[in-house]
């Protein structure tokens, strides 16, 4: 596991995955706050109907894991979510990880996280007792999912325990969130920490299993590797059919397996494509 010191008391560059996620939450802020302004006479519930509940979620409205992340209620709450997202997204460009593995990285606890609050509230019934409908808001999921993800490639790395002045180890501020978590779950608020506890585990499965360089650069890989077998493939079927033409024509030509012909002196090595 890679080791590093404690990092400075300075925010990380505004740059790349980070500067989208900020600027993209900020603009979804203001936004819905000019649409509330702009609905306060109709009685229209924005954050019930772009958050996350899970009821509401199963009779339609299949939108809302993809939008509860844009739903940021309260000043205060805001400036610290996006404030983490700062520090934590810009830690991870920092050590070098691509700006898409960390929107993908972001993305995949933001869903992970909806779909940990959508188990628990179908397992609800099952388990024996019931399930809040406040709506689930704000990115937090994305951020545990971060947080998660550097605790387990940067474990040794301090972070400063705002507003306290003193270092903590990334793994060790993980383990508290965790048990945090954990203990939440025997609380009102189980649905709000089991999805924590699923962006987390989204978050690290993303780590372990996606490419560092994102899952953009897997598919253009693969893209481009699927077109180049087709071409090999296609350079192979007609060095054949050349084959059973020259043979017709009394005369024997030779390839190899990669469609190039040999030289008629099977002593002769050189070869041309």
């Amino acid at each position: 596991m890679p080791r590093f010191g404690s990092t400075p008391l300075a925010f990380p560059d505004f740059k790349g995955a980070t500067r989208r996620l900020i600027l993209i939450n900020l603009a979804a802020y203001f936004a819905l706050l000019v649409a509330n302004i702009a609905l306060r006479n109709q009685s229209i519930d924005l954050a019930g109907s772009l958050g996350l509940v899970p009821g509401l979620f199963l009779h339609g409205n299949i939108w809302q894991p993809l939008t509860y992340s844009f739903v940021h209620i309260g000043l205060w709450g805001t400036f610290l979510e996006l404030l983490s997202l700062w520090f934590l997204a810009g830690f991870l460009e920092m050590q070098g990880h691509s700006p898409s593995w960390v929107m993908g990285l972001y993305a995949v606890s933001v869903l992970g996280t909806a779909a940990a609050a959508l188990a628990i509230y179908a397992a609800s019934p099952t388990l024996g007792y019931s399930i809040s409908f406040v709506p689930i808001t704000g990115c937090f999921g994305g951020i545990f999912g971060l947080l998660a993800v550097i605790g387990l490639l940067y474990g040794d790395v301090q972070f400063m325990m705002f507003p306290l002045p003193i270092g903590i180890k990334a793994r060790y501020l993980v383990i508290i969130y965790a048990l945090v978590s954990i203990a939440m779950l025997f609380s009102a608020q189980r649905m709000y920490a089991f999805a924590q506890l699923g962006g987390a585990l989204a978050g690290m499965m993303w780590a372990r299993m996606a490419p560092r360089r994102g899952v953009s650069f897997l598919l253009s890989e693969n893209w481009y590797g699927l077109r180049n077998r087709y071409y090999r493939w296609k350079r192979r079927r007609a060095a054949r059919k050349f084959e059973v033409y020259m043979r017709s024509q009394g005369r024997t030509v030779r390839f190899d397996g990669h469609g190039r012909q040999l030289d008629e002196d099977p002593d002769d090595k050189k070869r041309w494509n």
